[in-house]
């Protein structure tokens, strides 16, 4: 009985995250039928794509490498994933939206070899942490967040991939998981990601200071106190080319990937 409740209990979390993105664009609540198959979806992923693999296949097939043309690939959650919808305009061409609602830094380190090193881009910007604060694929310790993100860090720079390391935006309660009083935890891991970023030569994109009014987002710029509203992006974006521009910047880290042999390449 324990366990069936457990699982109802992340049907509806699930389908209240796949819901941000529809939210993010109309910010009415959704449907009783919208829930419904949102649950539907994330009852099926559970049991057959825990990283949501698919939802960027196709995508990834059809990009093309455009001559002179600097790809940067965004990977997150739902806050990356409504960015482009809410500010279409800074998804120049070369800037490949990959991100998706609900999810950890363990469903991104999974996603790391299709979603991003196939894609090959010169800079992986990643905005990672929240739903992992929220517990969204269970409890899970400081430590585990900075190894997921070192790991996703790596992975890039060891194929020549020059990184940018997003602050987890604030967040003072969480709408789907009140109670949690998330502010100084991320606050905390704020401080360990612009750290570690320095020490791997990383750029950090510092979001959390520049729409934070103490430990949650200012009036405005989110509409449910997690995701970012047009204001909110666009508070966001400045900080976003800044840090691109000083990621290009950078000389590659080097592909010092190592293979098992010819017959079995990286």
């Amino acid at each position: 009985m324990r366990r069936a409740s457990v699982r109802r209990k992340a049907i509806l979390l699930a389908a209240f995250l796949l819901s941000s993105a529809a939210c993010g664009q109309a910010q009415t609540e959704p449907s009783a039928e919208q829930r419904a198959r949102w649950a539907r979806e994330a009852e099926e992923r559970t049991h057959s794509d825990w990283a949501y693999l698919a939802r960027y296949l196709d995508a990834n097939a059809a990009l093309t490498a455009d001559a002179g043309q600097q790809r940067i690939v965004f990977l997150g959650d739902s806050i990356t994933e409504g960015w482009v919808s809410k500010m279409p305009g800074f998804f120049t061409p070369g800037r490949v939206g990959r991100g998706i609602s609900g999810q950890t830094t363990p469903q991104m380190l999974v996603r790391m070899r299709q979603d991003v090193i196939a894609l090959k881009p010169r800079v992986l910007h990643i905005m990672a942490g929240t739903n992992d604060v929220a517990g969204n694929t269970g409890a899970t310790t400081d430590e585990q967040i900075q190894d997921n993100i070192r790991s996703m860090t790596e992975l890039a720079q060891a194929h020549g991939i020059r990184v940018i390391l997003a602050s987890i935006p604030p967040a003072a309660d969480f709408p789907w998981k009140p109670g949690l009083n998330p502010g100084v935890r991320i606050e905390r891991l704020n401080r360990w990601i612009q750290a570690y970023a320095k020490r791997a030569g990383a750029v950090y994109a510092d979001y959390w200071s520049a729409t934070r009014s103490g430990l949650g987002f200012r009036d405005g710029l989110a509409y449910d106190g997690v995701h970012p509203t047009e204001a909110g992006y666009a508070a966001m974006a400045p900080v976003a080319e800044a840090a691109l521009r000083q990621a290009l910047a950078l000389p590659s880290p080097g592909t010092a990937v190592r293979c098992a042999s010819a017959a079995n390449p990286c």
